[in-house]
């Protein structure tokens, strides 16, 4: 499979006859045939890349991309669209979009910019991983990998887990760490930030030459 792919194109023939050469080209995809359902199957099917039309009943493609956006800051976004203002193409650059296609389009042309856009999100995604240990960790997307046994992590461990890194080998003040994920650095926060740094042990548990050490009353220190 060459990725996933959202279709949101509510002229259905016109829809059909994309998802019908994309999918002879290898690629899974899921068409949709308005905005609102077009969000409801992103957060289900994780696709590698979306393809919008703006011009869509319940919610336009602005909209749907702006929401999409929210959940994800790097999936590529391309828009299919009849307009040609000028301040269309802005508009939708400026909610979200990567690219946009005027119709009517070629099928030829919409494959070379799903390719491009698909090798640019992996190269930027594999940039995004760095090493502890025998595992990597990949901040934007909260993962935590072994060998490619994935954990997925929340956000305030990865936060902290993150920082952790940034200062490896170095004291990481607790009471930054604690207004910088908590907000507070009160009693209660800090009995709370004790027991995320015990689950993120747990998740580095499987390379012993990984240490978190409490420097009592000062922070902790992660040691590779």
């Amino acid at each position: 499979m060459k990725g996933k792919i959202l279709l949101a194109e509510d002229e259905i023939s016109l829809g059909e006859i994309i998802k019908e050469s994309l999918d002879s080209r290898g690629f899974a995809v899921e068409h949709v045939g308005c905005g609102k359902k077009a969000i409801e199957v992103f957060k289900s099917f994780s696709p590698d890349i979306v393809v919008l039309d703006i011009m869509m009943p319940n919610k336009d493609g602005f909209e749907v991309s702006r929401e999409i956006r929210m959940l994800d800051r790097n999936v590529p976004i391309i828009f299919l669209t009849a307009k040609n203002r000028t301040q269309d193409v802005i508009d939708g650059f400026e909610n979200g979009a990567n690219d946009f296609i005027k119709k009517p389009f070629s099928m030829e042309e919409l494959i070379v910019r799903i390719n491009s856009h698909l090798r640019i999100s992996k190269i930027n995604f594999e940039q995004q991983w760095v090493s502890i240990g025998k595992y990597k960790f990949n901040f934007e997307h909260q993962i935590l990998d072994l060998h490619g046994k994935e954990t997925v992590l929340t956000y305030k461990e990865s936060v902290l887990l993150n920082e952790l890194i940034k200062k490896q080998n170095q004291v990481l003040d607790r009471s930054y760490i604690l207004k910088l994920v908590w907000g507070t650095d009160d009693f209660f926060s800090a009995r709370s930030m004790d027991v995320f740094i015990t689950k993120i042990r747990k998740y580095l548990k499987d390379d012993p030459l990984i240490k978190i050490v409490n420097i009592r009353g000062i922070g902790y220190k992660l040691v590779v």
